[in-house]
């Protein structure tokens, strides 16, 4: 109340109506002390009206600023000045307009990441599309002119075709991980039966590139808190984007660290590597890691995406580093499950 100078102001005026009334009906005409009354009564109310006309005035700026703002300009501040409430109430609506400015920036921002999406999903899926109709067209007209150029169309078809199925697979898995609607089954897990399990799909292809696997895996339990189809999911995609663009290196490297309230899995190559500059992206949808790394390969863009919004749903963290030539590590961390063997 000591900082609501109206209230005050309203004090004082009844204080002052209430000492005249005694001094009527007292009888005492006290005309001096009666006349001064009558005069801060006077300024009283004048101070009160012209107060009232000021905050009228104040209330129609910040009527203007406030349709302002619904306007789309979120650049409009409200002022505050020496009045306590109102001003409350100002910084109320200044950080409510902060707020709708975040939202309008990221808004802009998730068009354009979106448009930019689209457009990359269109240009994936119609290359791979037009090379299908190609070969196909190809195949009708007997342009082959032997049963083994047949069977290598036949080969490239089969390969592309499975390369479109995976990335509409990926696309649907990360409309499913925007939506919230991939359910997780947390379970105590063990991350190194789970990243051994993982492992052997890729052995062929290890064989075939004659890429040297590096293994360092405790061979106790390594206990984990996750949901084991995430779990296998972003180790295949982390192993995955290590071959397709760390091969050059010939050599592949996968290693478990035991943390005091995590265990944390790194995934590396010794291939052309990271550009510093281009770490950042790396977990972007439809990045290309090609860009920085094999102008030569091709991909989703997804799977790293994937990978982190997996690891994350999972309460851990994803990271990268990478020095060209020497060694790119992806890792990620799950927090630990203490259980007895």
């Amino acid at each position: 109340m000591k900082n609501d100078k109206y209230i005050l102001l309203i004090i004082l005026q009844f204080i002052v109506i209430t000492g005249i009334l005694i001094i009527d009906i007292n009888g005492h005409a006290i005309g001096l002390l009666k006349g001064a009354l009558l005069i801060l009564l006077f300024f009283v109310t004048f101070i009160l009206l012209i107060k009232r006309l000021r905050f009228r005035t104040r209330l129609k700026h910040t009527a203007v600023a406030i349709r302002r703002v619904s306007n789309g300009n979120l650049k409009t501040r409200l002022l505050a000045k020496d009045d306590f409430l109102f001003d409350e109430i100002i910084f109320s609506v200044n950080e409510l307009i902060e707020q709708l400015e975040k939202v309008q920036i990221q808004s802009i921002k998730s068009q354009v990441a979106r448009k930019s999406l689209l457009s990359s999903i269109s240009h994936d899926i119609r290359t791979p599309l037009t090379s299908i109709i190609g070969y196909i067209d190809a195949l009708r007209d007997d342009i082959a002119t032997s049963e083994a150029e047949k069977q290598e169309y036949l080969r490239i078809l089969s390969k592309k075709a499975g390369n479109l199925k995976e990335l509409i697979e990926e696309i649907f898995d990360m409309a499913k991980l925007d939506a919230d609607e991939m359910p997780l089954k947390e379970e105590p897990l063990d991350l190194a039966e789970v990243a051994r399990e993982s492992l052997i799909e890729f052995l062929p292809e290890l064989k075939n590139e004659h890429v040297e696997l590096h293994i360092s895996i405790p061979e106790k339990n390594c206990y984990v808190i996750a949901d084991r189809l995430s779990l296998i999911r972003i180790i295949h995609n982390i192993i995955k984007n290590a071959l397709k663009y760390g091969k050059a290196g010939k050599t592949l490297g996968i290693q478990i660290i035991e943390k005091a309230n995590e265990y944390q899995l790194l995934i590396w190559d010794q291939g052309p590597g990271i550009p510093k500059e281009d770490l950042e992206f790396v977990f972007e949808r439809m990045y290309r890691s090609d860009q920085s790394r094999s102008p030569f390969s091709s991909g989703s863009g997804l799977g790293l995406a994937i990978a982190k919004a997996l690891v994350e749903k999972n309460k851990g963290n994803i990271w990268v580093e990478s020095i060209p030539w020497v060694k790119t590590t992806c890792g990620f961390s799950i927090p630990r499950h203490n259980q007895s063997n």
